[in-house]
């Protein structure tokens, strides 16, 4: 089992939960996140203003998946998430040593 975290643009979730959704088998968690990458955040202007914000805010999915599924919901949050432009996001994987269904009692596997 694997962990894919996915951090991209807030504009972007419907279409990524819609894709996920598609793929029938992925459940996943939705966290609302404020971060920033190499730019360090983005420099916007207001009223004629410059000011700094230092953390952007972006979605973060979470998913749980079997090993097999592993390409194939990175490469689909990837599609659905790239404008090209900086701000984009990441995608990480890590690896689930165990899950827990809690109202069931199952383990591993079958837990996902």
């Amino acid at each position: 089992m694997k962990k894919v975290e996915a951090i991209f643009r807030p504009e972007k979730l419907e279409d990524i939960r819609g894709a996920l959704d598609a793929l029938e088998r992925v459940g996943m968690t939705v966290f609302e996140v404020k971060g920033h990458g190499v730019q360090g955040g983005l420099t916007q202007h207001w009223r004629g203003e410059e000011y700094h914000v230092g953390l952007v805010p972006k979605v973060m999915v979470m998913a749980v998946v079997h090993d097999h599924e592993v390409q194939e919901v990175i490469e689909t949050i990837a599609s659905v998430a790239r404008t090209g432009l900086m701000g984009d996001g990441k995608a990480f994987v890590t690896p689930v040593e165990q899950a827990l269904r809690i109202r069931t009692g199952e383990c591993g596997p079958q837990a996902i």
